[in-house]
């Protein structure tokens, strides 16, 4: 059993960084807006699959996301 990989902070600093709004970055990645706000608010653990279009939505490696 793998354990949950939270990752809101990471999430919204690459997102902040990169200038784009919750919204915007749902749009690029192809997911809910609302999933953005779940993850950033580390009340959900994505999917590595997820994880993975997250980061190619902000042209981040992956492992970035993860990264403390």
């Amino acid at each position: 059993m793998s354990e949950a990989a939270y990752i809101g902070r990471n999430l919204k600093a690459a997102r902040i960084r990169r200038l784009l709004t919750q919204e915007e970055l749902a749009e690029k990645a192809g997911v809910s807006p609302s999933t953005i706000v779940n993850i950033e608010r580390d009340q959900t653990a994505p999917h590595f699959r997820t994880i993975r279009k997250l980061a190619e939505a902000l042209e981040v490696d992956p492992t970035s996301l993860l990264g403390e």
